[in-house]
């Protein structure tokens, strides 16, 4: 009976962790749909009433739409007008909207601002943060280097790698992995660990180049 209940509940577990991701997924697109369909309704509406469209090229017309509005507004705070527009306004948001700072910073730092900080430009490692003479040691991202040489590491979390741990470690503490990109570290992470074995395994070695012939003809 025993055997069976474990049987029963393992085989539950399994599916829940194989089916909970695909509807995370599936319930963050939908979501992701519907705040930009609510968006551009209003130009969908429009060009519809312009053009006998369907529905679905006239949403898609929009997003071409609202892409070029961002586009447009890109290359506007590229001028010195535009930049000055854009700290004015910046500014004014700080000041009088409370959590925008906090959202604009946890937005540079995925997609990059400010001195090219972002997490996407990190460094992978392994941490021990547990110190050196621990073997344990954890899949990480160097985010910040100091003047002292020590380091700031994010330790991203399974399977949803935008949260995570922060952990501020001396230099011997992190074995830089220059041969693996963030990418390919998240996914290990998103898999839970699958894959993995680019940690561990050295990086392969560079063909070896011909030496040039010094012959002369």
């Amino acid at each position: 009976m025993k055997r069976w209940q474990s049987f029963v509940g393992l085989t539950l577990l399994g599916g829940l962790m194989v089916a909970l991701p695909i509807a995370i997924f599936i319930f963050i697109l939908q979501w992701l749909l519907g705040l930009v369909t609510a968006v551009i309704a209003p130009i969908s509406t429009w060009l519809a009433s312009w053009a006998p469209l369907a529905e679905q090229v006239a949403d898609l017309l929009g997003i071409v739409l609202v892409l070029g509005a961002f586009f447009l507004i890109g290359l506007a705070v590229k001028t010195s007008i535009g930049r000055w527009i854009h700290n004015r306004v910046d500014q004014w948001l700080t000041r009088f909207a409370p959590g925008y700072s906090t959202i604009r910073e946890v937005v540079m730092q995925f997609l990059g601002g400010e001195n090219n900080t972002s997490l996407l430009r990190g460094q992978v490692c392994r941490a021990y943060i547990m110190g050196r003479q621990n073997p344990v040691s954890v899949t990480a991202i160097v985010t910040a280097r100091h003047s002292n040489g020590d380091c700031t590491v994010y330790v991203p979390t399974a399977p949803i790698p935008s949260s995570g741990f922060v952990y501020h470690l001396t230099e011997d503490c992190v074995e830089l992995l220059l041969h693996i990109s963030v990418e390919a570290a998240m996914r290990t992470v998103i898999s839970c660990g699958s894959g993995s074995q680019i940690i561990s395994d050295p990086p392969e070695p560079a063909p070896e180049q011909p030496a040039a012939s010094t012959d002369q003809p």
